[in-house]
């Protein structure tokens, strides 16, 4: 099977990122964002669904962490849209349910191509370290324009917005790394239409 990878350089007056993505890896991870929090969850989004991934971001933080976040998410959203090609063969819908102590999350994906967020959490607190809890679902969103997915993201209960957080994005690593996965049954795309939508 081909190596399914991609780099993605993203320059403009408010952010600098180079970001790699191998979809068939094995948790790899190097990231350096200048926002912790940012830098924890693409660390579980990595491990939980075995991606290699490589981000190094320099942005405006002393503005806030709004351009250098979304930027990131834009990125991996382009990356993995790159490195599913015309994503023949892959099994193409998937979802997870994750516990994270008290909180439980599910997200379900479809990668057929249309792009389209829905992201139903509450959070109590307004910042989780650097990162402002509004800025979640933008960073879901950001990844489902640019990855062209459908993205369906909810917290089912919890009382800790850390543990919320971290049930979505280790049940997004997780239905990712099952919606990628090539069937062998499958030879062309994944779509009766035989074609996706682009």
């Amino acid at each position: 099977m081909q190596r399914r990878s991609a780099t993605i350089e993203r320059k403009t007056k408010e952010t600098q990122i180079e970001l790699s993505l191998t979809v068939d890896g094995t948790g790899r991870i190097d990231v350096d964002t200048g926002i912790g929090f940012v830098d924890h969850m693409l660390t579980l989004f990595a491990g939980h669904g075995l991606f290699d991934l490589t981000v190094k971001a320099t942005g405006d933080l002393h503005i806030d962490e709004h351009h250098t976040a979304e930027d990131v998410f834009i990125c991996l959203g382009k990356a993995l849209d790159q490195a599913l090609g015309d994503r023949r063969s892959i099994v193409r819908t998937a979802h997870s349910y994750v516990p994270m102590d008290e909180a439980l999350g599910l997200v379900a994906v479809d990668l057929g191509g249309r792009p389209y967020s829905v992201f139903d959490a509450e959070f109590v607190t307004p910042r989780l370290g650097q990162l402002g809890t509004d800025m979640l679902f933008h960073l879901f969103e950001s990844l489902a324009i640019h990855g062209r997915m459908n993205l369906h993201a909810k917290i089912l209960y919890g009382r800790n917005d850390h543990h919320k957080s971290e049930a979505l994005f280790k049940a997004l690593a997780r239905a990712l790394d099952a919606a990628t996965q090539i069937d062998p049954r499958r030879a062309g795309v994944p779509s009766t239409k035989g074609t996706l939508i682009a």
